[in-house]
């Protein structure tokens, strides 16, 4: 089988990492990929939104998997792309449609969606820009912590908590107003703060059925202790240790089954993942936000502890069969540091030569996402650059193994996070 994964961050470095190793993929091509990639598949430079290159290059390598890596194609209809052309009728799209997409593309129409449904989630409500002064009142009877989501897709940027109601009008202006988020920011959704302990839980879905994939907590601050702007994700951690059993089933009962049987209440037939951002509250779950793909950097924890076939799970997948598919899991920890360049997730600088990831180390991987090869060099290509992932025993045995992994790789002006799991690490004392 001839497989094609679009994107160049993390993630897709993880799902190539994953796909290599079946013996079911003969040629794996990724778009646009990085330096990560070129050394398992062959990299195509085709950016993920050029649908009519992406088709050729489909045709030209015959191609039997897509796999969309990122939100951007899914949200600008790339699934309705190929299955409005009969030409690709059998070529397996792991990725939902348009329609299916606009859960993570519009903030404002998850909501509608979960409470049609159902899906415990924080009350909400949204306004335009001709609303300011509605929203400006709203904000004034609400209480704080209060947060706010520019609607649309905002690169994991466009969520704000406001502490002060000050803070939160700011906040309001900088969307509504001074379009700090562009169209992202048409509408905002003014919503209740949930206190209680984050964590995100996969799922993968054929329309019809679904598996539940390995949980993954992440640290979306820059600083340690969880301080400083948000950024794309600093580390993950899987599985979640406060995350037992009793909670996912709870999760499975009161949000993805709901969640997939109003997706199949819409007409929405829906092959792809879903990430399911959740707030743990005292023991029950509430969704925060739903994205339409697996996140990064919990791919990079989340793929090396599933030990079925990658291919024949999309596979099972692409022709709804998920049902009789059995995903074998390992029980073992990942833990996935991320480091970055200097100055992100603000200004930083690119173009700088890294040194020592070609050096194998038993248990752990490093995964490119900001990185592109110059006059034969690896060289830095983005804010959040490669992610060392370490597999182990206990978290604090892979928290070492990863932190030990990264003194041997350098650039100038990198930096990561020293404390990804330490909260953790109490709970599996």
């Amino acid at each position: 089988m001839n497989i094609l994964v679009v994107g160049s961050g993390g993630r897709e470095h993880t799902f190539a990492w994953k796909l290599a190793q079946s013996g079911h993929c003969d040629n794996l091509y990724v778009a646009p990929g990085n330096a990560g990639t070129e050394t398992i598949a062959t990299n195509l430079p085709i950016e993920v939104t050029d649908f009519n290159a992406l088709a050729a290059a489909i045709e030209t390598y015959q191609i039997n998997m897509l796999v969309v890596g990122p939100e951007d194609p899914l949200v600008k209809g790339i699934v309705n792309f190929f299955r409005g052309q009969k030409e690709f009728d059998k070529l397996i799209i792991i990725g939902p449609d348009q329609n299916g997409a606009q859960l993570e593309g519009s903030k404002d129409f998850s909501k509608v969606f979960m409470n049609k449904y159902g899906v415990p989630t924080a009350k909400a409500k949204t306004f335009t820009a001709t609303q300011y002064n509605e929203a400006l009142s709203y904000l004034e009877s609400q209480d704080l912590p209060i947060v706010l989501k520019a609607d649309g897709l905002a690169a994991g940027k466009g969520v704000i908590i406001a502490t002060t109601i000050e803070e939160a009008k700011e906040a309001l202006k900088e969307i509504l107003v001074d379009k700090k988020f562009s169209d992202a920011g048409n509408k905002v959704l003014i919503e209740q703060f949930l206190k209680g302990i984050e964590l995100s839980v996969f799922v993968l879905s054929d329309g019809e059925h679904y598996v539940i994939l390995p949980e993954a907590k992440d640290y979306k601050r820059i600083g340690e202790q969880d301080t400083g702007l948000n950024t794309g994700g600093m580390g993950a951690v899987s599985p979640v240790p406060f995350a037992q059993s009793k909670f996912i089933k709870k999760v499975e009962e009161k949000v993805v089954k709901p969640t997939i049987q109003g997706l199949k209440s819409e007409g929405i037939d829906y092959t792809g993942f879903l990430f399911i951002g959740l707030m743990n509250v005292d023991g029950e779950p509430y969704v925060i936000e739903y994205n339409v793909r697996m996140g990064d950097p919990e791919t990079q924890a989340v793929l090396p502890r599933i030990d079925s076939d990658l291919v024949e799970l999309f596979t099972a997948a692409g022709n709804k069969k998920l049902n009789s598919f059995s995903l074998k899991i390992s029980p073992k920890t990942a833990t996935t540091v991320v480091a970055v360049a200097g100055g992100y997730p603000e200004g930083y600088e690119k173009g700088n030569e890294i040194s020592g990831t070609e050096k194998q180390v038993n248990d752990t991987m490093v995964f490119h996402a900001g990185t592109r090869i110059s006059e034969g060099k690896v060289v830095t290509n983005g804010g959040r650059v490669l992610a060392v992932t370490a597999l182990a025993n206990s978290i604090q045995e892979a928290k070492s193994l990863s932190y030990n992994r990264l003194k041997d790789i350098s650039w100038k002006g990198i930096y990561y996070r020293r404390d990804i799991a330490d909260d953790l690490l109490a709970y599996s004392s």
